[in-house]
């Protein structure tokens, strides 16, 4: 059984910092395409940012969080990071994890929830102002 497990998110004031983990088991993450949504109480899953297994692993980011968040991966331990900088109250959300087996060759294919085959419980994030 796959399972992706989020961890790290909490309650911060506004400019701070948190890094959340994905640690993922039953499959491999260096052939895993892996991205990070967000949903807030009233709105949709948003995209947050994504990261391909192919090539040198071609990353991208939601305007809203380009120059803040930074999205990694660490093949050794199975395990994709979100580092969020800067944090502001519109970040508040609930933030899952995902992950896709398919292959593709359009970043903008990441951007959709439904290429993804496995998603995480979530991890809490609010920030205060």
């Amino acid at each position: 059984q796959v399972q992706l497990v989020e961890s790290g998110g909490g309650l911060v004031q506004a400019g701070a910092s948190l890094r959340l983990s994905c640690a993922a088991s039953g499959l491999t993450i260096r052939t895993t395409a892996m991205g990070w949504f967000r949903q807030a109480p009233g709105k949709e899953r948003e995209f947050v940012a994504s990261v391909n297994w192919w090539g040198t692993g071609v990353t991208n980011y939601a305007d809203s969080v380009k120059g803040r968040f930074t999205i990694s991966r660490d093949n050794a331990k199975n395990t994709v990071y979100l580092q969020m900088n800067d944090l502001k109250p519109e970040d508040t959300a609930l933030y899952y994890c995902t992950a896709s087996t398919r292959p593709t060759t359009s970043t903008r294919a990441t951007t959709v929830p439904g290429w993804y085959d496995y998603w995480g419980q979530g991890t809490q994030v609010t920030v205060s102002s």
